[in-house]
């Protein structure tokens, strides 16, 4: 195999690494959005941040990337709380406000549209 193609190879795995993380970090932001307007919470600084990530297996037994996403809300709006949204490849497998886990309700969102 030629050198060429294998940068090319590898340029295009760095393509999909980066492209996947966008629409990830995509579908964090509107679930914390979410998770925190049906809490009747501010979801703050409208961004979440990439704490963690690693290779998991999903449910059907293959490797995914897991991220955790942390991020701020307000019950107040003069205080900060940490929450953390976990993504499995592209599904959330749960969100937590400050330590109070939500599974379920979110678990199954795949894409979620403002």
């Amino acid at each position: 195999m030629s050198w060429e193609i294998l940068l090319l190879v590898l340029f295009g795995a760095a393509g999909w690494y980066w492209y996947a993380g966008l629409h990830a970090r995509e579908q964090a932001i509107a679930v914390g959005r979410r998770s925190c307007a049906d809490s009747g919470l501010q979801f703050l600084d409208e961004s979440v941040a990439l704490r963690r990530l690693r290779l998991a297996r999903n449910g059907d037994g293959q490797l995914a990337f897991q991220r955790d996403f942390h991020f701020e809300f307000s019950d107040t709006g003069d205080n900060r709380r940490p929450g953390v949204i976990r993504m499995l490849g592209e599904r959330v497998e749960w969100v937590s406000l400050d330590g109070e886990w939500q599974p379920g309700r979110v678990a199954s969102v795949t894409r979620l549209h403002d």
